[in-house]
């Protein structure tokens, strides 16, 4: 798998963006949508939502199982992805493009986020 080396990764398998304005975007690895299966629902924190990084902020569900969306950082969701809630298909398809899940205001960063080379060691691949 080519994990993007612009991001940022959580050991709970979440991407993020750079910060654009104090906004980042998260979405969650192609390993782990690999892992969950056809994702079928997607439960995506509302704009205005505060988020704690490392806590759970929505869920997926797939014909596999579900899974819970764990937050990279702290912030206040300013965006949530409505194409993944109609189609969430697309975090199978497009996982680090169309696929994104949601955007939040960055108040606190963790230092634990790995680099792309770092996540590909720690997920095996």
């Amino acid at each position: 798998m080519n994990n993007p080396q612009q991001l940022r990764y959580s050991k709970e398998h979440e991407w993020l963006s750079a910060a654009e304005d104090g906004v980042a975007t998260v979405g969650i690895t192609e390993f782990a949508a690999n892992a969950l299966g056809d994702v079928v629902y997607a439960q995506l924190p509302e704009a205005g939502t505060t988020v704690t990084a490392g806590e759970t902020c929505g869920e997926l569900e797939s014909t596999k199982s579900v899974s819970d969306l764990y937050s990279p950082v702290s912030g206040e969701v300013t965006e949530f992805n409505q194409d993944v809630v109609d189609d969430p298909s697309l975090v199978n398809s497009e996982p680090f493009t169309g696929g994104w899940l949601f955007k939040v205001r960055v108040t606190e960063e963790p230092a634990d986020l790995l680099s792309a080379a770092e996540y590909a060691e720690f997920s095996g691949n």
